[in-house]
C-alpha cells in the first residue's frame, strides 16, 4: 500500500466529563528486596540489585561473595555509590558463589541482603533457569510475592490444553498449587472464549497483586461452574455455566478466598471475555480492574468495565460502566492501561479510543477526532520538558484514513495526526521509546518510518526498521532497546539499521507463546533493567533473561514506579511498559514516588 501523508496538527482541548478529586496518598505498594541476580559473563560473574523507590538520595552499597560456604569476603574498595552493579574478576568459577549486598547510609553499614548463588560450571549467559513441572504450553506468566519473602514468585497458565490451567510456583520453582478451569475453559475461540478460559486473544482472565497490602500477594481470576481451586475444592452452582464469577485466591494455597458476581447484563448473549488489572483508583489501595466484552449475533459488542476493592474479609464492586449508556461511541482496542494522567493521585483507565476516570465516569472520548479501533496504544512521559502524559496510537481499517495519532493523553487533545487516502488498511503495530539522541523526546514508528513525536519529525522512512514490536531497556544507556520475537535489537539511528544484542532461542531452546512472544517482560530482579521470561522447549523450565551489561545509570526498580507496576498486571496483547517520568535521553532524576510499603 502506498500512503499519502496528510499531517493534522490539532489544538484544541478536550474537556473531561467529570475531574476526580484529589486523593490524599500514598499508596501501599510491595516491599520488596534487594533482588540480588548474578549471571555468569565470559571469565567474569555480573552482579545486579535493586536500587529501592524509598532508598535516601546517598546510599551507597558493599557487596560480599562467599565461595564454597566459606567467609564472605568484601569486593569493592570503597562504597559502590553508582550503578547498582559490579563485575567480579576473581570469582572461582568452578566453585558456588553467594553474592549478597549490605547497604551502607551517612557511611554506616546495614543489614545484608538476601544471598544468590551462582552454581559452580554455570554456563556463560545472561539468563537463569526455574524448573517448574512439565505440562503443556505456557501461555503468559504473572509475578507476585506469594510467600512475603519480598521477591517475585511466579505463575504460569498452561492454555493449549484441553482444559486450561494455572500453576503457581516459589521463585525457586517448588510448586505451591494449581487450579483446573474445567470443561468451561475448553471453548478457546479468540473472541468468543468459554467463560473459564483464559490468554486467548485479548483475553488473559488472570492477574496477581497483594490486593490487602498484607505483604503476600493473591490471584484473581474469573470462575464458572467446573473450576477446581488449588485446595481440591470444585465450584459448581445450579446456575447456567455462562455465569461467572470474580475469584480472588490465596497465593500460597490457591483456594478460594472471595468471590463476586460479575455483572449479568449481557448474559442472555452469553459469558463475558475478560482482560485484568490493577490500577489505584482511590489513590492510596489497589483495585481490580475488570474489561469484559461479548458479541451479538449481528457481531456487534457489548463492552461493560467494572472495578473492584478487596480488605481481605470482602470482595465488593465499586462501579460498572457500560459502553451504550454513553451516547457517542468510544472504540475499543486489545489492551488497557491504567496510569494517573492528572497527577492527582488517583488513577484512570485508558483505552485506544476513550479514557474512564477512577470513579467509572467517562473522562474523554477520542471518537469525534476519528480515533476507532487499533490493535496497539502507549501512554507515558515521552518528553524531557513537558509534564503531561502523551499518548500514541495505530488504527486498524480507519474509514477517514488516520493511521496514526499522538496526543495529550490526560486530556484527549490532539497533537498530530498522519492519515491516508481510505481505505487506510490495518496498521497493526506501533512502538514507542527514546531511540535517536539527536532529538529531544520519544520517537514513535509503525510501519512508515521513525517519527520524532514531540516535534512530528520524520527521522527515516525505512518500513519495519526497527520493527514495532516491544520496548525494552537493557544495554544500560538511556535509550531503548527492541524484542522482536526472539531477538533483542538495538537501533542504530546514524545508519537507519538494527544490531542484534541477544538471540534468545540460542538459549536453552527457548520458545515463543501462542502469540509468537515472550511469555513474560519487565522488571522483575536485579538493577533497573529489564528481564524476558521465555520457557525451554518443552516447557519444563522458565528461562529468565537478564542484562550482563555494566552502566553507572542510578535509578530505582522501575517495579516500585506505580504506572510501571500497574502495567506489568496487564496482559492483554501484550505491551511495553512505560514509567511515569521520562526515561530517555536528557532525563532528570526521577522523583520519589509518593508510596509507603506494605510489610
Amino acid at each position: 500500500m502506498s500512503f499519502i501523508f496528510v499531517v493534522v496538527p490539532i489544538a484544541a482541548t478536550v474537556a473531561p466529563v467529570h475531574s476526580v478529586s484529589a486523593a490524599a496518598g500514598p499508596r501501599v505498594m510491595e516491599n520488596l528486596g534487594r533482588g540480588v541476580v548474578a549471571v555468569r559473563s565470559n571469565s567474569n560473574v555480573f552482579i545486579s540489585w535493586r536500587l529501592l523507590a524509598l532508598d535516601p538520595s546517598g546510599i551507597g552499597f558493599n557487596l560480599y561473595r562467599s565461595t564454597a560456604g566459606g567467609t564472605a569476603v568484601k569486593l569493592n574498595s570503597s562504597v559502590l555509590s553508582a550503578g547498582t552493579n559490579y563485575t567480579d574478576t576473581t570469582a572461582d568459577l568452578t566453585k558456588n558463589n553467594a553474592y549478597y549486598v549490605k547497604p551502607v547510609i551517612s557511611g554506616v553499614e546495614q543489614g545484608a541482603s538476601a544471598a544468590y548463588t551462582l552454581a559452580a560450571n554455570t554456563a556463560s549467559e545472561p539468563a537463569f533457569v526455574v524448573p517448574i513441572q512439565s505440562g503443556g504450553e505456557i501461555g503468559n506468566v504473572w509475578v507476585g510475592d506469594f510467600d512475603g519473602d519480598h521477591e517475585y514468585d511466579y505463575l504460569v497458565s498452561r492454555n493449549r490444553t484441553a482444559t486450561q490451567s494455572l500453576e503457581a510456583y516459589k521463585r525457586d520453582g517448588t510448586l505451591l498449587w494449581s487450579v483446573n478451569l474445567g470443561v468451561n475453559s475448553t471453548n478457546q475461540d479468540n473472541i468468543s472464549p468459554g467463560s473459564t478460559a483464559i490468554d486467548v486473544g485479548m483475553w488473559d482472565g488472570v492477574t496477581v497483586y497483594d490486593l490487602d497490602g498484607n505483604g503476600k500477594a493473591e490471584v484473581v481470576i474469573r470462575i464458572a461452574n467446573g473450576v477446581t481451586f488449588g485446595d481440591g475444592t470444585v465450584w459448581s452452582t445450579s446456575n447456567s455455566d455462562d455465569k461467572q464469577w470474580l475469584a480472588v485466591l490465596d497465593g500460597m494455597t490457591g483456594k478460594l478466598k472471595k468471590y463476586q458476581a460479575l455483572p449479568d447484563d449481557y448474559l442472555s448473549v452469553g459469558p463475558l471475555a475478560m482482560q485484568l488489572g490493577i490500577g489505584y483508583l482511590n489513590g492510596t489501595t489497589p483495585s481490580i480492574v475488570a474489561f469484559m466484552k461479548n458479541r451479538n449475533a449481528d457481531k456487534g459488542f457489548n463492552l461493560v468495565l467494572a472495578a473492584y476493592h478487596y480488605t481481605g474479609n470482602n470482595l465488593v464492586m465499586d462501579w460498572k460502566w457500560k459502553r451504550e449508556d454513553y451516547g457517542q461511541r468510544a472504540d475499543d482496542g486489545h489492551q488497557m492501561r491504567i496510569v494517573d494522567l492528572d497527577s492527582d493521585g488517583k488513577d484512570e483507565i485508558a483505552d485506544i479510543g476513550f479514557v474512564l476516570n477512577g470513579d467509572g465516569t467517562l473522562r474523554y472520548s477520542l471518537f469525534d477526532q476519528g480515533v476507532q479501533h487499533g490493535d496497539r496504544f502507549y501512554i507515558g512521559k515521552f518528553s524531557p520538558t513537558s509534564s503531561a502524559f502523551q499518548g500514541y496510537g495505530v488504527q486498524q481499517d480507519n474509514p477517514t484514513g488516520l493511521l496514526e495519532y499522538y496526543y495529550n493523553a490526560a486530556t484527549g487533545a490532539m497533537i498530530w495526526q498522519h492519515s491516508t487516502t481510505p481505505p487506510a488498511g490495518d496498521v497493526g503495530r506501533g512502538d514507542v521509546g527514546d531511540i535517536d539522541p539527536r532529538y529531544a523526546g520519544y520517537e514513535v514508528w509503525s510501519f512508515s518510518g521513525v517519527y520524532n513525536g514531540q516535534t512530528n519529525t520524520q527521522i527515516t522512512t525505512a518500513v519495519g526498521l526497527p520493527w514495532p514490536a516491544f520496548r525494552i531497556w537493557w544495554d544500560g544507556d538511556l535509550l531503548s532497546e527492541s524484542i522482536n520475537e526472539s531477538k533483542l535489537e538495538k537501533w542504530n539511528y546514524s545508519t537507519n539499521t538494527v544490531s542484534r544484542l541477544l538471540t534468545t532461542y540460542k538459549f536453552h531452546s527457548t520458545v515463543l507463546n501462542y502469540r509468537s512472544t515472550h511469555v513474560f517482560y519487565g522488571d522483575i530482579i536485579g538493577d533497573w533493567r529489564e528481564e524476558i521470561i521465555m520457557p525451554s522447549y518443552g516447557n519444563a523450565e522458565l528461562v529468565i533473561f537478564t542484562t550482563d551489561i555494566p552502566t553507572s545509570t542510578r535509578l530505582y526498580t522501575l517495579a516500585q514506579n506505580p504506572a510501571y507496576r500497574n502495567s506489568m498486571t496487564i496482559k492483554g496483547y501484550t505491551q511495553s511498559h512505560l514509567t511515569d517520568y521520562y526515561l530517555g535521553e536528557g532525563m532528570t532524576t526521577p522523583p520519589q514516588p509518593n508510596i509507603y510499603l506494605a510489610p
